[in-house]
């Protein structure tokens, strides 16, 4: 007995003692790649480094918050190694997990990273600090930005439109723009226009326009600050030659050497009036700008019951806040007419927000369709107005009642039980077995009769054309290329399901292939030439998604480098995924 209580005890202890050594072999820090200059507004990537450990833990990132920290993902970055000596077989397992965040610079300076807690099996453990230099983009010629507003002087309420010129007139690479106006809480912000390029000369200097625009529609009155537009953007400024320029000629290098400069617009500033409280007619909803009604109806001349399109057409400058009209409240409308509870959906049609809705007269006093009016605040009167619209003439008839006498005759006379003749009417009515006649199908009767003939001969035919005209018509080049970039992603995400995790550990260079494939079809761009940045680039221009872009890149990076030399990073299933899920992002949102 005692023998036994030893033993446990030992284990117990031995148990305890490898536990506090695990827990002693465990360490947390911080990582920021300081081999690249951060400028100020960028966006970099700050690692939590747990050795020890090979399991994704919890970090307290309150203590980042100005720095607005997302999650970018992490891998088991664990190494065994095995070493033979005299015979004798040793394996070091070494583990480590990276947590990796995308962080937001500061302005220009010295920037501190605090440090953050990481809770690791139970135990907390603290990061170290981070200084690093934040800094400030030069100046240059070769960008030029211009953001204007609709107009200066607004009501809350009213839609303003920002707009966004951006003329670049050399190479460049990465770019990021800073709009306070659209992180401003002072408004609702909403989308307008999406990203458009145009190639186009200025100043008698040849330059790639770059815009878009945005909504802007202020909560509150009073003088609204919207601060400095300012764009940043990696410009070419020259290449780095190898030590061999002969080959750097010959092969024409693309070893551009950019650096990072920035323009900036013309402060913007807003004058928001507000609404009057006095004099705010029933059944406004808070339309603010210049808006325009008009209704018509098809068919004018129906009977009692008999339905009637009714369509209702608003026009204006911003079409978004405009609601379905409150047909049941209008007096004259809900009364003489039955409409259904259900309301399909508005469309846009010709920059016009149109209105379907079926009516049925309930009576046949019915002569109009009465106006239907819109309540919205005239910014150009300065005042609230209710637009109508001109009512609609009906000539409705009362329904007819069908009667015994009308659906057999009314000139309906008994005749012999022989033959039986009939005026007007159904009353003819058959009771000996002379009028049964006999009905059963026949295939042979079917195929000789000419009703059946035609019925199977003509849709053959026009099977026969349809295969024909297909089997020799050939789709143009401008539809096979339609069809290839909508095809790209998904064959892309079918090519990634095939690369086995294992195989991807030894040659990363796979999934780099696969990524500048899907990007050379979806933008018609030649793959086998594409770099990591020329990706990222063509991302942008496309989809104007500077983040994904900036995933894509690196991963296309890494997985180059590690073709030549090791790197930190795991390839593994998960890398497959989120290049999946990155691809899914880009081709949603790309604009070819």
């Amino acid at each position: 007995m005692i023998k036994r209580w030893i033993y446990i005890s030992t284990v117990i202890i031995a148990a305890f003692a490898v536990w506090d050594a695990s827990a002693a072999d465990i360490s947390v820090s911080a990582n920021v790649d300081t081999s690249r200059d951060v400028y100020a507004g960028d966006n970099f990537t700050y690692q939590i480094i747990i050795d020890g450990y090979d399991q994704p833990c919890q970090a307290d990132l309150s203590p980042m918050a100005a720095f607005k920290p997302r999650g970018a993902g992490g891998g088991n970055n664990s190494q065994t190694s095995i070493s033979i000596v005299n015979g004798r077989t040793t394996t070091n397992v070494v583990k480590r997990y990276v947590m990796n965040y995308v962080l937001t610079a500061g302005p220009a300076g010295i920037m501190h990273i605090p440090t953050v807690t990481v809770t690791v099996n139970g135990k907390q453990y603290q990061t170290n600090e981070i200084v690093m230099t934040v800094v400030k983009p030069g100046t240059t010629d070769q960008l030029e930005l211009e953001v204007t507003l609709s107009q200066e002087k607004c009501y809350a309420g009213q839609p303003v439109i920002l707009t966004v010129k951006f003329y670049v007139y050399s190479n460049i690479g990465d770019y990021q723009f800073d709009m306070p106006a659209l992180t401003n809480d002072a408004f609702y912000v909403e989308d307008n226009e999406a990203t458009k390029q145009y190639r186009v000369n200025r100043r008698s200097r040849e330059a790639i326009l770059l815009t878009f625009s945005k909504v802007l529609i202020p909560k509150h009155s009073g003088d609204v600050d919207l601060g400095t537009p300012s764009v940043s953007a990696d410009v070419a400024v020259g290449r780095a030659r190898s030590r061999d320029s002969f080959f750097d000629d010959f092969f024409q290098s693309n070893n551009v050497q950019y650096k990072r400069f920035s323009v900036s617009a013309q402060p913007l500033k807003l004058s928001v009036l507000a609404l009057p409280q006095q004099d705010k007619p029933n059944g406004f909803y808070g339309l603010v700008g210049r808006y325009m009604i008009s209704a018509s109806a098809v068919p004018t001349k129906v009977s009692v019951g008999d339905p009637i399109t009714l369509t209702i057409k608003v026009g204006g400058e911003y079409l978004k806040p405009v609601q379905w009209p409150e047909l049941e409240q209008i007096s004259g409308l809900s009364e003489n007419f039955k409409m259904p509870s259900q309301k399909s959906s508005p469309t846009v049609e010709n920059a016009l927000k149109v209105f379907t809705q079926t009516i049925r007269p309930a009576n046949d006093k019915v002569t109009e369709i009465p106006s239907i009016p819109l309540v919205y605040f005239d910014v150009d009167k300065g005042q609230y107005v209710v637009a109508k619209t001109d009512p609609i003439k009906l000539e409705v008839s009362p329904t007819k009642i069908l009667t015994t006498a009308d659906v057999e005759g009314r000139d309906f006379t008994p005749a012999g039980r022989e033959v039986e003749a009939v005026k007007k009417g159904i009353s003819a009515n058959y009771e000996s077995p002379d009028c049964l006649q006999n009905v059963g199908f026949s295939l042979m009767a079917a195929v000789a009769n000419p009703g059946y003939l035609f019925g199977w001969v003509i849709p053959f035919i026009v099977l026969l054309t349809s295969v024909f005209a297909r089997t020799i018509v050939h789709k143009t080049p401008e539809q096979a290329a339609r069809k290839r970039r909508r095809s790209a992603a998904g064959n892309a995400v079918s090519q990634l399901k095939k690369i086995q995790p294992a195989q991807l550990q030894s040659h990363p260079e796979f999934l780099a292939e696969v990524m500048k494939q899907y990007i050379g079809v979806r933008f018609d761009k030649v793959a086998g030439s594409l770099t990591a940045d020329d990706c990222r680039q063509v991302i942008i221009f496309g989809t104007w998604d500077s983040e994904s872009a900036n995933q894509f890149r690196d991963i296309v990076s890494e997985c180059e480098a590690a073709r030549y030399a090791s790197v930190q990073r795991r390839f593994d299933a998960a890398t497959i995924e989120k290049v999946s899920g990155l691809i899914r992002t880009i081709d949603k949102k790309s604009k070819l």
